[in-house]
């Protein structure tokens, strides 16, 4: 049996601006540290939960998702944002694989409501 096809992820058009960011930590050269790759959608709800401060339920409204896959999104984002900080990896962000997608919402912050 196949595995269940993924569902779409809305993630802002910023995002595809970016292209390949990689963040690394300075004076040692990229080609000395391993690399870790965090996704698109793992930074998109991060950004919302944590920078913008949605609810989860906010947020995955916003990307067309469960609150539960969000949870899930947020919380493997932490976890490569703190191993590459604390074990000096290099964190490469590959948002160019969502350049293909058309018709991604572009999500300002200035349309977050206040979170009472």
């Amino acid at each position: 049996m196949a595995p269940r096809p993924k569902k779409p992820r809305h993630c802002c058009r910023t995002l595809i601006e970016l292209g390949v960011q990689i963040f690394k930590p300075a004076g040692t050269p990229l080609v000395e540290l391993e690399k870790i790759h965090i996704l698109p959608d793992e930074l998109e709800s991060m950004r919302l939960c944590d920078s913008l401060g949605l609810t989860q339920q906010q947020a995955g409204e916003r990307m067309g998702i469960s609150r539960g896959t969000v949870q899930r999104l947020v919380n493997s984002g932490r976890k490569i944002l703190i191993e590459t900080l604390l074990e000096g990896q290099a964190l490469v962000l590959d948002a160019e694989e969502l350049a293909d997608v058309e018709d991604l919402p572009v999500i300002e912050d200035s349309e977050v409501n206040e979170v009472a």
